[in-house]
């Protein structure tokens, strides 16, 4: 049986009934720009997260760059980003007009590494932005410190962590600017682009309300330099139909990386591991390996469908080679780009396809080290 990655439209399957409801009752409401199932998702959303103030925008790149704009981070100034993250956390700062400075990560976790933070930090430096990748949540309270101590803004980047837990609170509220998107890949997805801003400080809300919206907070009266960037009323109205199975969701996606760290626990791959204090949602379950290459070829050739997150870092890019070295041979972000291989995962891929995933992960891996692996017993 062929598995593929992921697969969004068995969600849509799952719901299509209350999907298509949701959909019908925007088309025969009449209003279709920022009107009543924005406001319901923003609330709803809002306190899921435990936070006061959730912005819904046209996706998770807005999302990160209106907060930039609304903290008023621009030309001259800098924003510390880890090197190993999605390119669109770099690109937001670019475009706000400042300077993203690379902070290497923490090859355990592949987070920025807050160890090496102070030493980033200079009299231009602005904000920093944590990416909690692959769902796994980062250890926030020392980068906090940190923010205190140096007075700066710490803005993270969720967009794949949907869920996930920091010290028994969820994501969303920890920060001064929490982004968000539902893309239709993660774990709360849409069904086309959409992102969010969640925050505890209402004059920075207001201020993003405004931006998204041209800058107004009534027609035809602009007191900033805004943009356009709003939810739309369908993919808020589908986001609200999902919200409520997102937890359960989250609980099939922990049953199955479960399975993985126990299946493959005897093998030679490098296994990820959660960070202190945080419950990750498992957006992604990557591992790595020094052979990846050859193990995805293997894997493919089983039918196992895998990605590579991600297979250059944002320094070595051409957007931005000219202005940054690219990472040494030996660096943290370099072995994961190396090494890093995504196995398929998500709450509709079933335990059964999960150990054929196991089963098919060992097998490549004994014809790649010649050696016969003892497999453990899975549930």
């Amino acid at each position: 049986m062929a598995i593929p990655f992921l697969d969004v439209q068995k969600a849509y399957l799952e719901l299509k009934q209350e999907i298509d409801q949701c959909i019908e009752r925007v088309l025969a409401s009449g209003i279709y720009v920022l009107g009543n199932e924005v406001a319901q998702f923003e609330s709803e959303y809002a306190r899921y997260c435990g936070a006061a103030e959730a912005i819904g925008v046209g996706n998770g790149f807005d999302a990160l760059l209106l907060a930039l704009r609304a903290a008023e981070i621009g030309p001259g100034h800098e924003v510390l980003v880890p090197t190993n993250t999605f390119i669109a956390t770099w690109l937001a700062v670019t475009h706000s007009g400042a300077t993203p400075i690379p902070v290497e990560i923490d090859l355990r976790t592949q987070h920025i590494d807050t160890d090496l933070i102070a030493a980033a930090i200079t009299p231009k430096t602005r904000a920093i932005i944590p990416v909690h990748l692959f769902g796994n949540p980062v250890n926030l309270a020392p980068l906090h410190e940190l923010a205190r101590r140096h007075q700066l803004l710490v803005i993270e980047d969720a967009a794949q962590a949907h869920g996930a837990h920091y010290r028994g609170t969820r994501i969303g509220g920890h920060s001064d600017l929490v982004c968000w998107s539902f893309y239709p890949g993660k774990n709360l997805g849409a069904l086309g682009d959409g992102g969010a801003i969640t925050t505890n400080n209402s004059e920075l809300a207001l201020k993003i309300r405004k931006l998204r919206n041209y800058g107004a907070s009534r027609k035809y009266h602009h007191e900033f330099a805004g943009v356009n960037s709003r939810l739309d009323e369908i993919q808020a109205a589908i986001l609200r139909t999902k919200l409520p199975r997102l937890d359960e969701w989250n609980r099939r996606r922990k049953d199955i990386a479960a399975l993985y760290l126990s299946g493959l626990a005897n093998t030679t791959l490098t296994l990820p591991q959660s960070t202190e204090d945080a419950d990750s949602v498992w957006h992604l379950f990557v591992i790595r390996h020094k052979q990846r290459d050859r193990l995805a070829e293997l894997l493919a050739r089983s039918g196992i469908e895998t990605i590579i997150h991600y297979p250059t870092p944002p320094t070595a890019q051409p957007a931005y080679s000219a202005g940054f070295k690219a990472p040494l041979a030996d660096s943290p972000s370099r072995i994961c780009a190396n090494e890093n291989l995504s196995l398929p995962i998500g709450p509709h891929l079933g335990m059964e396809a999960a150990r054929q995933v196991v089963a098919a992960t060992v097998s490549a891996l004994e014809t790649l080290e010649g050696a016969t692996i003892e497999m453990q017993t899975i549930g």
